[in-house]
């Protein structure tokens, strides 16, 4: 298995300890990993709100046409203008996590550990904005990302994080927890 990575805004981390998120206590305590064809999707500062999506082999030509269109991105990702200044002096920290130590949740690219973690390497990643030109992600800004809510409603798979703190987003099904995540 490949390398994966968790990044944060903090680069002092010697381990990852299993916790739960504050906005869903009925989560078990984990540790979470991305891969690296999902990273871009953490290109971002911790609580920055966005909505990133990509065609699937079953997207249909109505939805490639509506919401992707001739583009040779890897994927999309918008965010609310409010968040550029800090998106252009944000610095992350990508933490390189031991692949054997994680279970996969075959979905976009996520997997967690019910384990401490110690992660084998961590490198800055200083320039958000290049980070995703880099993987060919096309970054749109909006005032708000409320006019996306119908994507999920496409064949395309799309993936809200942080969605409580954007702008008029309030009870979207993306507030669930992913599949493949145990409640207690």
């Amino acid at each position: 298995m490949a390398a994966l990575y968790h990044f944060s805004e903090d680069p002092r981390i010697t381990a990852f300890e299993p916790r739960t998120p504050a906005h869903r206590p009925e989560v078990r305590p984990l540790v979470w990993a991305i891969d690296a064809w999902h990273a871009p999707m953490y290109f971002f500062p911790r609580d920055c709100p966005r909505i990133l999506y990509w065609p699937l082999p079953g997207t249909t030509g109505e939805d490639r046409a509506r919401w992707w269109g001739e583009r040779d991105a890897h994927m999309i990702a918008c965010a609310e203008w409010a968040w550029l200044a800090r998106m252009q002096t944000a610095t992350l920290y990508r933490y390189t996590l031991p692949p054997e130590r994680f279970d996969d949740l075959n979905d976009a690219g996520m997997f967690v550990s019910h384990e401490t973690v110690v992660p084998r390497a961590v490198e800055p990643v200083h320039d958000l904005l290049g980070a995703l030109r880099a993987a060919r992600v096309e970054l749109r800004l909006m005032p708000s990302l409320v006019p996306l809510r119908g994507i999920w409603d496409s064949t395309l798979h799309a993936s809200g994080i942080r969605l409580r703190n954007a702008a008029g987003w309030e009870g979207h099904v993306s507030d669930a927890p992913p599949p493949g995540i145990a409640t207690q």
